[in-house]
This record gives C-alpha cells, structure tokens and sequence, in this order.
C-alpha cells in the first residue's frame, strides 16, 4: 500500500466534495449550514489558492481517500487559522490517514507563523472529534470568526 499526502489539485475538485458529502450520509448528519450545502466546496483547490491556505489528500495507491487543511478564516483571532475539510472517505477510516492529514496540516499551519487553529464540527462526527482531543484541541463555549457553517455547534481550539 503506497501512501501519498500531497496538497490538492483541481482534478481533485469533484472527488473530494463526493467524499466530504458521503460523510454527512454515513453519520447520519444534517447537512443544514454546513460544508455539504457550501458552494466552494465543488470548487476546493480555487478555495485553498487563497493566502496561508492549503488542502492536503491522502492517495492510496492512486486512489483520493481524503482531505484536511488550513484556511485563514475571516473573524479569527490574530494569528489564528481553521483546520477545515476534515474528511475520510468510508474504506480508508480506521488507517491512520486522518491522523497523517492532521498532523500534515498543523505542521502547515505552525510553519505559516500561525499561533493557534480552531475547529468548528458536529458530535456525530464523534470519530473525528476524538482525533481532535488526542491531537490537544479543548473545547469553546461559542464559535469563533465567520465561517458561514452555522449548523455546527462544537467548537474548539488548539494553542500551538
């Protein structure tokens, strides 16, 4: 099994969103005010061309298994960024590509002068939550900066 983590690509574009929607179904999630109903995220790679961005895959012998990246969220604290895109498609949980994603992103973030990163996700995705918990990431009361995802209601903050 060869692994690749690599930043995103616009050939990538249709793969990923297809995987992070599959998410919301294989959780039984709602998709109100959140990254499944956003238009960017058909348009992932033009999103993370912006400034202190970047969108990580993970490929598993050729194949796109999933994502994780930093945006540069507006409202954030100063020095602050978003861990975003956090999703593994169903046959490649459970390997370590999330944590490798994870890691990948916060040394991105770390490299780029950024102080903390904060995250905005749902309990369902429980799995992913406790991924945040091992990785330092303690919990807020209110959401931080302006996403746009309010149907997330657990937030969290990681002080680098």
């Amino acid at each position: 099994m060869k692994t690749i983590i690599r930043k995103i690509q616009k050939s990538d574009n249709q793969f990923l969103a297809k995987i992070i929607r599959s998410c919301f179904h294989d959780f039984n999630v709602s998709t109100k005010g959140t990254v499944y109903e956003d238009p960017t995220t058909d348009h992932l790679c033009e999103l993370f061309e912006a400034e202190n961005a970047v969108l990580f895959v993970s490929e598993v012998d050729g194949e796109l298994c999933g994502c994780c990246g930093i945006f540069p969220t507006d409202g954030l604290p100063e020095h602050c960024a978003e861990l975003v895109k956090f999703y593994i498609a169903k046959d490649s949980r459970g390997k370590g590509l999330g944590k490798m994603l994870m890691e990948e992103s916060i040394a991105f973030a770390k490299n780029q002068g950024f102080k903390s990163i904060y995250i905005e996700s749902l309990p369902e995705f429980s799995t992913a939550v406790s991924i945040y918990e091992k990785q330092g990431f303690t919990y807020l009361e209110k959401p931080l900066g302006n996403s746009g995802h309010c149907g997330c209601n657990l937030w969290m903050i990681k002080h680098l």
